[in-house]
């Protein structure tokens, strides 16, 4: 017999792209620690759905399987590990202004 995990809904951010979780509030946060926690797979659909009607602040809603923990939930993948951890690199403000010069409108 296969293990469900409990689940939590990630999507990214519309304006700034980061990685965002859908909180128990029907707000959203960039810290999977806030994000809620659903053990029931018919509410995880549910809320799935209500996070894609968000499009107007949110894309690519989806559901990633955790681990409930102490420190908060815990994501299963490691992709969902990376992604809650956020980026890997941080570009300085001056290398954003040098690269977007070469970017014609």
């Amino acid at each position: 017999m296969s293990r469900t995990h409990a689940k939590v809904v990630s999507a990214n951010d519309l304006r700034a792209g980061h990685t965002v979780y859908l909180t128990s509030n029907g707000g959203w946060s960039r810290y999977i620690t806030q994000a809620e926690v659903i053990t029931d797979e018919a509410e995880a659909q549910l809320r799935l759905l209500d996070a894609i009607g968000h499009a107007t602040v949110v894309v690519g809603a989806y559901l990633v399987d955790v681990e409930p923990g102490s420190d908060g939930p815990k994501p299963v993948a490691l992709r969902e590990r990376f992604r809650a951890q956020g980026p890997s690199i941080h570009p300085s403000k001056q290398t954003a202004r040098a690269e977007a010069r070469h970017v014609s409108a």
